[in-house]
């Protein structure tokens, strides 16, 4: 089952690793850039291994099981 979660930023873009910590599914960019690099992460339905992937409003990132929107504020 997926979870779906709208994710709202402040800014243009931000990086893969620091939405993710931003939205809460993990506690570091520690942590998010070992499920990031163990290819557990795809944006726009595209397994992503770069950390620093600039995402924009819209992209859907998904990791286990959970869907995020990139949302602007």
């Amino acid at each position: 089952m997926t979870k779906e979660k709208e994710v709202f930023i402040n800014t243009d873009t931000i990086e893969l690793d620091k939405f993710l910590k931003w939205a809460g599914v993990f506690s570091t960019g520690g942590e998010a850039k070992l499920v990031i690099n163990e290819g557990r992460v795809k944006v726009n339905g595209q397994i992503e291994t770069h950390r620093s992937r600039k995402l924009k409003v819209s992209d859907i990132i998904e990791v286990d099981g959970l869907k995020l929107q990139v949302c602007r504020r």
